[in-house]
């Protein structure tokens, strides 16, 4: 199958172009019109498919449920926004329900299913500091452990690619340590580290942090905190870009200061999908507002978002004021390069995996192609 259009993404730019797809993979880029073609997407924007490495559900479904058809149903649903791989997420919770929650993703993973591909697991928690735990029960945060984390890999064969977790309670980095010598990312997250003590984390092994400004300690001009160790490093970093976990002003500076490790992410809860009002999450009551984010209820706590990735990235264009190929990297390269799949992924490129997304000027999503199946 052959598609085109005028605007291909295309080594950092729009070229017009002829993208060649067998089975799954991208074997040629062929000059605008110089083949007969399948697909004619004229002036639309062909650019490569979006990457989440932090996603707990939609639609009804969690990951921590460990349900095989809720997955299921989330994967077949996430090409509307332009996703192609993804990182499903855990919450922090007891031994047996983070086991079974890892399982069940390991399980459906085998079986390949239709949707968006599984690209491995993203553990949050449960090694956490108790202060900036957020909307994460506090009754299951535990010390950082690697015979405990060693069981949860077990459980998902060896699928966990992040996890999150608060390294300045890690004795000795020894978890850290043991994460980053056998190719698990760790986040800092939901942390109160001083500044020393997240760039010492990032020596022992830390190369990511987990929704910047959320979770963590903040910036101060005599007192950096975490969020001066984001600024300072060269590491990667996630950012929610609904606008309304951080404001569109702060989202800019910190592009402007680690341009090339960011990575949008949605965090998205199981309420995605859903209308506004009140639900019951995991035992906590929860609000979703008018725009889409949810609460603690009663409080000023955000417990996550409903944003979807094509949105995510209008916002981060439009509204943030981000270059294009900047945003557009935080959708794609960034998290491909972050899990190692870089070399099939997050780029349109021969021998990589036919991963497209077709995008309408409103940043709408015409089609979506996961490994070369037409999705939409």
């Amino acid at each position: 199958m052959i598609v085109q259009s005028k605007r291909v993404w295309l080594g950092g730019q729009f070229l017009a172009a002829q993208v060649e797809i067998l089975d799954d993979k991208i074997v040629n880029v062929y000059p605008y019109d110089s083949k007969t073609v399948d697909k004619d997407y004229d002036n639309q924007r062909i650019v490569p498919g979006f990457i989440d490495v932090h996603a707990h559900g939609a639609y009804g479904f969690d990951t921590n449920d460990a349900n095989v058809e809720g997955l299921e149903r989330w994967l077949d649903r996430l090409p509307e926004e332009g996703i192609t791989g993804i990182l499903p997420t855990t919450v922090t919770q007891s031994e047996e329900v983070l086991t079974n929650a890892v399982a069940n993703v390991a399980k459906v993973h085998k079986t390949n299913p239709k949707g968006a591909e599984i690209l491995g697991i993203h553990f949050e928690g449960p090694y956490l500091d108790m202060e900036y735990k957020g909307a994460q029960p506090p009754q299951h945060i535990v010390p950082p452990s690697v015979e405990q984390f060693k069981k949860f890999q077990n459980a998902a064969e060896g699928l966990i690619k992040i996890i999150t977790m608060a390294t300045e309670h890690d004795k000795d980095f020894e978890l850290t340590q043991y994460l980053s010598q056998n190719g698990v990312l760790v986040s800092q997250g939901h942390t109160g580290a001083t500044y020393e003590e997240a760039i010492i984390g990032i020596a022992n092994g830390a190369n990511s942090f987990t929704h910047t400004f959320n979770g963590m300690t903040g910036l101060h001009h005599r007192d950096p905190n975490v969020v001066g160790a984001v600024m300072r490093s060269d590491v990667f970093a996630e950012i929610i870009s609904d606008t309304r976990h951080v404001h569109p002003a702060v989202v800019n500076a910190l592009f402007k200061t680690n341009p090339t490790g960011l990575m949008l992410i949605t965090d998205s809860l199981t309420l995605k999908g859903m209308p506004k009002g009140d639900y019951e999450l995991g035992g906590n009551q929860i609000v979703v507002d008018d725009f889409g984010t949810a609460y603690l209820k009663g409080t000023n706590t955000i417990s996550g978002s409903t944003l979807k990735v094509n949105e995510g990235l209008r916002k981060l264009v439009e509204e943030v004021e981000v270059p294009f190929r900047l945003a557009l990297d935080a959708a794609t390269i960034n998290p491909a390069r972050a899990i190692n799949v870089d070399d099939r992924k997050g780029k349109i490129k021969v021998g990589y995996d036919a991963d497209l997304v077709v995008l309408a000027d409103d940043y709408s999503v015409v089609q979506t192609y996961v490994r070369g199946k037409e999705y939409l």
